[in-house]
């Protein structure tokens, strides 16, 4: 097994730098995503990591040795592909020992490898067959055997599961995520499904245009976004924002928003009538009042979406556009106004100018 260092890595094409000083640790037996939207640089970063890509300064060590020039095979990663990659005329078997023949590994011994990697990954009936003849989720698991086998210090994931339909990505993402704590390797998991990146890792490396925004925990990250761009990107439905004002009356602060005044019941470290942005996740609206202090947000309804497990209510607070998620079923009518509570310690604030948070 081996961690992975990536120091002030930086990658350009021609004029234009699509990596900005990339610094990033991960540990030898983790499992880390890199999640953002398209074009941000997370895929480029994988592909440097694994040497199909060329870097422009900075520097990459696996297991403590430098890989700034070393080739791809020689690296001791294992990719798994979006497209899965695999030779169409070839069995599963002869798919999945495939690197292993090339490296001129004994017969006996890549049917010994293969056979423990298709048993670990439900393949044993399979290894006769053509890609063609197999689903896409068992594709995807032979793709998986491929690297496998290679017995790697490193497994690289490429967006694996974003061609495969809504329950199989479910399924799939668990089967992962167990195969992994059972192997032990360090794994990158590249994708722009911010629920994979949730439920898989151990940490979540959030980036921007080739910028890392936050590493940390899932819900660390969930709970504690450090910029706007953080709190939006992370979580679904997304955080509403409202604009406001910080105010601050002796060691209190407020933020008045939207003709409210909420205390904050902390400290924040700005000047008084510093514009800013308050955030609030669309679970931490009640249509009920909670428990303890709660401040009441007037929000006129515009559509409730009854989606089963929850129920989504959209609306306006004065201009600004709400959404509250509720796992209680609800009879409010649209075009009706009604009290949403918040409880304040729920409310994120963010300096308006800078986008970080408060």
């Amino acid at each position: 097994m081996a961690d992975v260092e990536i120091i002030n890595l930086r990658k350009s094409y021609g004029a234009i730098q699509v990596l900005h000083g990339i610094d990033l640790k991960i540990r030898d037996g983790e499992f880390v995503s890199l999640v953002g939207g398209s074009g941000c640089g997370k895929s480029t970063l994988l592909r440097i990591i694994a040497g199909l890509e060329s870097l422009t300064a900075g520097s990459i060590r696996l297991g403590g040795q430098v890989m700034d020039a070393v080739a791809p095979k020689d690296r001791d990663v294992a990719m798994v592909f979006q497209n899965y990659a695999l030779y169409p005329h070839m069995t599963v078997a002869d798919n999945m020992g495939f690197s292993l023949h090339l490296r001129k590994v004994p017969k006996a011994d890549i049917r010994k490898a293969v056979e423990a990697a298709a048993a670990l990954l439900d393949l044993s009936p399979y290894l006769d067959r053509l890609p063609r003849a197999l689903s896409g989720g068992q594709r995807q698991r032979v793709a998986m055997g491929r690297a496998i086998v290679r017995q790697p210090s490193v497994f690289l994931f490429d967006e694996p599961l974003s061609n495969l339909d809504t329950k199989l990505r479910v399924q799939m993402r668990g089967e992962i995520r167990a195969l992994q704590k059972r192997l032990g390797t360090t794994s990158i998991y590249v994708t722009h499904d911010q629920m994979e990146a949730m439920t898989m890792s151990d940490r979540i490396v959030v980036m921007n245009s080739g910028r890392v925004e936050q590493v940390g925990a899932p819900l660390e990250v969930y709970d504690s976004p450090r910029n706007l761009f953080v709190a939006t990107f992370i979580g679904s439905p997304a955080m509403n924002l409202i604009d406001g004002v910080l105010q601050q009356r002796g060691e209190e602060s407020f933020v008045r928003m939207a003709g409210i005044e909420i205390a904050l019941g902390r400290s924040v470290s700005a000047p008084h009538d510093t514009p800013v942005v308050a955030g609030v996740r669309p679970e931490h609206l009640s249509v009920a009042r909670t428990n303890g202090q709660s401040v009441s947000l007037p929000v006129t309804v515009d559509l409730v979406e009854p989606t089963g497990a929850e129920t989504h209510i959209y609306g306006k607070l004065h201009a600004t556009s709400i959404i509250a998620v509720s796992a209680r079923r609800t009879d409010l009518q649209v075009d009706k106004t009604t009290d949403f509570h918040l409880a304040p310690e729920m409310l994120h604030v963010f300096d308006a100018q800078t986008g970080n948070r408060l």
